[in-house]
C-alpha cells in the first residue's frame, strides 16, 4: 500500500516524542548557557587578577598575561573547555596549537608562564605542572627547539658611524645624546625612556667635567632602590647640548620631536627606540642585513661585547649591565669574539 508523502510529513507527533525533543533542546540550551557562563566567569576572573597586580608587576608583563590568557580563553570557548581554572588535557591541546600555528618556542614558553601565573594568583591548582604539559612542553622543544633569537650588535665601531650620519638639527643633537647614553649606562630601553632631567648630575674631577645619570627603577631593580650610572665625557657633552634645548619644567631626558621639530613633553616610547636606531643606521648606509638585526637593546648589547674585548671580568660586566643571571649575559656576548 502506498502511504501519501504529504500526510506522512504532516502527522501529528506523539506525546512521548515531543516531550524526548523538549529535553534535547532544553539540554542544548543548558550547555550553550553553561559555555557561555564559563567564558564569562573566566574573562571576569583574568580582569580581576590584572586589576590586582597593577604596580606589582612590569606593564609589559601584565600585557603579556593579559594577551596570552584571553587567547586561552578564546581557545578554551571553541572547545567546550573551562578556562580558569583549566584541565592539563585542555593545556595540552594549547601547546600543541601554538606549536602548529608557527609561533617560536620562546613565546609558547611566556604563554605558558602566564597560564601558571594566572592560576596561582586566583589560588587553583597550576595545570601547567602536570607531567602531559611537561611531555608537551618537551615535545615542542624538540620540534621548535629552544633558540632564541640575539639582538644585533652596535658596539663602538658601528656607534661612530651612527654618529656621523647625524647632523645638527635638534633631532641630530637628540639621537647624538641618546645614542651615547644608551652605549655609556648599557640601558635597556625601557630604561633609557624613564629617565629624568632632575636626576642627571654634574661632576668635575680633574679638571674634566662628566655626568652621572639616577636610574629610578630597572628590571633588576624593581623595588626603586637605583643606580647613578656614569657617563664619558663624550656622552656627557651630547647630553648637555641636547638638554639646553628642553624646556623649563621639562620631565622626561629622552622625548620625541614632530615634524615640525618640537619637543614633546612625554617621554618617547621605548619601542621608537629600535626605529630611531635603525633610521640612523641607514642614513650611514650599513649593510641592511645588520639594520634588520638592530634592536633597542642593540647598544646593551654592543657596549657588554665591548666590555669583554677590553678584559673587563664577568663580574664587572655583569655590574655595569645590571644583570643578575650568568647565563643571560653570556648569551649577549656569545657573538663578541
Amino acid at each position: 500500500m502506498l502511504i501519501n508523502q504529504d500526510f506522512a510529513q504532516s502527522e501529528p507527533k506523539s506525546p512521548v516524542k515531543r516531550r524526548l525533543e523538549l529535553v534535547g533542546n532544553t539540554n542544548r540550551s543548558a550547555d550553550k548557557e553553561n559555555e557561555l557562563s564559563d567564558f564569562n566567569r573566566a574573562t571576569k576572573l583574568l580582569q580581576e587578577t590584572i586589576v590586582k597586580i597593577e604596580g606589582a608587576y612590569a606593564p609589559s608583563t601584565i600585557r603579556a598575561y593579559r594577551a596570552d590568557f584571553n587567547d586561552f580563553i578564546n581557545f578554551c570557548h571553541g572547545r567546550n573547555a573551562n578556562a580558569l581554572p583549566a584541565e592539563p588535557h585542555s593545556v595540552v591541546e594549547y601547546i600543541s596549537k601554538l606549536t602548529e600555528s608557527g609561533r617560536s618556542s620562546a613565546s609558547i614558553r611566556r604563554a605558558l608562564c602566564g597560564l601558571s601565573a594566572i592560576h596561582k594568583l586566583n589560588r587553583f591548582v597550576d595545570p601547567t605542572k602536570d607531567p602531559d604539559v611537561a611531555l608537551e612542553m618537551r615535545r615542542m622543544h624538540r620540534k621548535l627547539g629552544r633558540f632564541c633569537s640575539q639582538a644585533g650588535s652596535i658596539n663602538a665601531d658601528i656607534l661612530d658611524k651612527l654618529l656621523l650620519a647625524t647632523d645638527d638639527s635638534i633631532r641630530g643633537i637628540r639621537d647624538r645624546a641618546l645614542m651615547l647614553v644608551a652605549y655609556d649606562t648599557l640601558c635597556r630601553r625601557s630604561e633609557l625612556v624613564s629617565l629624568q632631567v632632575k636626576d642627571v648630575k654634574n661632576n668635575i674631577k680633574n679638571g674634566v667635567e662628566t655626568s652621572s645619570i639616577l636610574l629610578r627603577k630597572s628590571k633588576t631593580d624593581q623595588d626603586s632602590t637605583g643606580k647613578w650610572l656614569h657617563l664619558t665625557q663624550r656622552a656627557h657633552l651630547a647630553l648637555i647640548e641636547w638638554m639646553k634645548r628642553l624646556t623649563e619644567g621639562q620631565k622626561y631626558l629622552i622625548v620625541g620631536i614632530d615634524r615640525g621639530g618640537r619637543i614633546a613633553r612625554s617621554s618617547l616610547g621605548s619601542g621608537q627606540v629600535n626605529r630611531i636606531y635603525k633610521r640612523i643606521a641607514r642614513n650611514a648606509g650599513l649593510d641592511e642585513l645588520i639594520i634588520e638585526g638592530i634592536s633597542g637593546h642593540s647598544m646593551r648589547v654592543g657596549a657588554a661585547q665591548d666590555l669583554l674585548n677590553s678584559g673587563a671580568s664577568m663580574p664587572i660586566i655583569m655590574q655595569r649591565g645590571r644583570w643578575s643571571k650568568i647565563d643571560t649575559v653570556m648569551r649577549y656576548l656569545e657573538r663578541g669574539g
